[in-house]
């Protein structure tokens, strides 16, 4: 019975040959430098889409995620709009799943209280540059208008931040006898006002003027001052108290 053919019975030539190695994908090695840069460095030297990388990276153990962080920046703008993007919103991108998009309401979520930390316990009145930001943190990005009420104590310190309504891209439908009730169940001593504009411009419309107006009246037989009302977008945050509105 032959003997079966072995390597050794090839050639001195066939014995050197051997299959080429697969070549290694162009991100190999991609991970490990942008974390190396990052230490090295500092996470501020980064451009978003890397800090995103990053992020990234925890959620998707393997492969080239640069497309996708940059596929994120450029459907939302910027890294404060991927962020404040809602999950089903993400979960539009091709290669975001619900992992993903968990993970990156997660980090909204811990800015968002983390803002938010800045202002409880404290007379809002005092503390105006942290209020700004967390306003904006909580509204700059929203899809849709959204309406809130800061119900404050005798003292200015934050009772409750409460959303009354939520609406479209233009519209958000306010109750004035409800913002009033609301405020008696609270106890609240004085309000600040705030919503947003999905546009992105804060400049106050005429609708909000009169809306304001009509707060104002509601709640002046209880002895309950409204402090400003405040219209957060991209572009900033306009106070009416500040443009003389009120």
């Amino acid at each position: 019975m032959a003997r079966p053919f072995s390597v050794e019975d090839a050639s001195p030539q066939a014995q050197l040959w051997r299959p080429a190695p697969a070549p290694k994908p162009h991100y190999a090695g991609h991970r490990e430098r942008l974390r190396e840069r990052a230490v090295a460095g500092g996470l501020a030297a980064l451009p978003d889409y890397e800090v995103l990388e990053l992020l990234l990276f925890r959620t998707i153990p393997r492969g080239d995620v640069k497309p996708l962080a940059k596929q994120l920046l450029a459907r939302f703008g910027s890294l404060g709009g991927v962020l404040g993007a809602t999950a089903e919103e993400l979960r539009t991108v091709a290669g975001v799943g619900e992992a993903v998009a968990l993970d990156l309401k997660l980090q909204h979520e811990i800015s968002l209280r983390t803002a938010r930390e800045q202002v409880v316990r404290r007379a809002v009145i005092s503390s105006w540059t942290a209020l700004l930001a967390y306003v904006r943190t909580a509204l700059a990005h929203e899809a849709r208008e959204q309406f809130r009420v800061l119900f404050l104590d005798k003292k200015n310190q934050l009772i409750a931040d409460e959303v009354m309504n939520r609406g479209t891209v233009d519209h958000a439908p306010v109750y004035p006898r409800e913002v009033a009730r609301r405020a008696l169940e609270l106890s609240a001593s004085a309000l600040i006002l705030v919503h947003n504009h999905p546009s992105g411009d804060p400049t106050p419309s005429s609708a909000d003027v009169d809306m304001t107006r009509q707060i104002v009246e509601a709640v002046r037989p209880l002895r309950i001052a409204i402090h400003d009302h405040l219209v957060v977008g991209r572009d900033g945050v306009a106070s009416f108290k500040a443009l003389g509105l009120m």
